[in-house]
């Protein structure tokens, strides 16, 4: 087998001395469950760049109407925050009927396939689904129901492996479309003109078009939808909560992470309003306590970062907030221990009506 044999996108270019390897690179995929869940799957899938296009549209058609679309790529050095350790942008749209997401992508299918800096997927929570395409050029998949994921894979004509090798176990060059001279291009890009084949350019426009909002990539996660039922089911055992069941838990576990990234920078609100903010980590807190292991394992993992974040913010950590007593909860919580060091103005004056510094 040639370097050149197997189905590469032009993002990914291999390294000459990983030629003995280049040789058992097949396509196929290797599948287990998720960690800390017991009906959840992931599958690895290493697929040719033909057949990406249509994996993704069959997948498509599995999901419900509505989906959101997620969006992955690198920051050019005045977007990139950390220039020693420069990570990728994700964003992710609102969900929205996935015919107006698939009509927005198809002028930009072949670009997202083939650019080395940009991934990008399709996910509906509700239902526990989701399919990535890495900048590595490595399809991830999240389901539930892993034999219907298997027909969808085996119908693209791909197969089980056990021992499956992917582009991200070789060495290789990611590439821009700009490397490449036009005339070498594939046809799907003969019109196109420089600044369209910028991956910078034509991500930005694709979140414009499906109005994307930035994402924390440390608050990724996935949830089943036998977890969500659970979460849904211990949200109804508490009058205060069960209003919260019919919203995405997810949501509620990214609100908890904007709360504190809003303490980090300078809280702005009232006195009640940061109290929102702690009762709504109350209201994690009783799921956590109430479901099983795996998943309260799962959950308390998702926001153990956002917690961290708190208790370095927290100053004045002898006195302590007013709790709600009205919640049977194990843990301590330490959000109400102490007030974070950035106060704006609103509430920084309720705490002085209310007596906080005084000594």
């Amino acid at each position: 087998m040639s370097l050149s044999s197997f189905d590469f996108p032009l993002g990914i270019h291999p390294w000459t001395s990983e030629k003995r390897r280049l040789r058992r690179l097949r396509e196929g995929y290797t599948f287990a469950l998720l960690e800390n869940s017991s009906d959840s799957y992931r599958f690895t899938i290493m697929a040719g760049v033909g057949k990406v296009e249509k994996l993704f549209h069959d997948f498509a058609a599995a999901m419900p109407e509505e989906c959101f679309f997620i969006l992955e790529y690198y920051a050019d050095e005045e977007e990139q925050p950390n220039q020693e350790n420069a990570e990728p942008l994700l964003y992710y749209s609102p969900y929205m009927p996935k015919e107006e997401i698939l009509d927005v992508l198809r002028p930009y299918f072949s670009r997202l396939i083939h650019d080395g800096f940009v991934g990008f997927g399709l996910a509906n929570n509700q239902v526990g689904m989701e399919l990535f395409y890495s900048e590595e050029k490595v399809v991830n998949c999240f389901a539930c129901n892993h034999i219907r994921v298997m027909d969808m894979l085996g119908r693209c004509g791909l197969t089980y492996n056990a021992s499956q090798l992917f582009t991200s176990d070789l060495g290789h060059d990611h590439l821009s479309l700009l490397c490449y001279q036009p005339r070498t291009l594939p046809d799907d890009f003969s019109d196109l003109r420089e600044r369209d084949l910028d991956y910078l350019h034509f991500c930005r426009e694709i979140t414009e078009l499906l109005e994307m909002y930035p994402v924390e990539d440390d608050l990724s996660f996935f949830l089943s939808l036998k977890e969500q039922q659970l979460i849904v089911q211990r949200l109804k055992e508490h009058p205060e909560f069960c209003g919260f069941s019919e919203e995405e838990f997810g949501d509620l576990l990214l609100s908890w992470g904007d709360f504190v990234q809003e303490c980090e920078t300078g809280f702005q609100g009232s006195l009640e309003d940061y109290h929102d903010g702690l009762r709504l980590r109350d209201l994690i807190q009783f799921v956590i306590e109430g479901v099983p292991v795996l998943l309260a394992r799962k959950l308390t993992e998702v926001v153990a970062d956002a917690d961290r974040r708190l208790r370095h913010n927290l100053i004045d950590c002898r006195k302590r907030l007013d709790a709600a007593q009205d919640l049977p909860l194990r843990d301590d919580r330490f959000w109400y221990r102490g007030m974070v060091r950035k106060q704006g103005v609103e509430l920084r004056r309720d705490l002085i009506r209310q007596g906080w510094f005084h000594p």
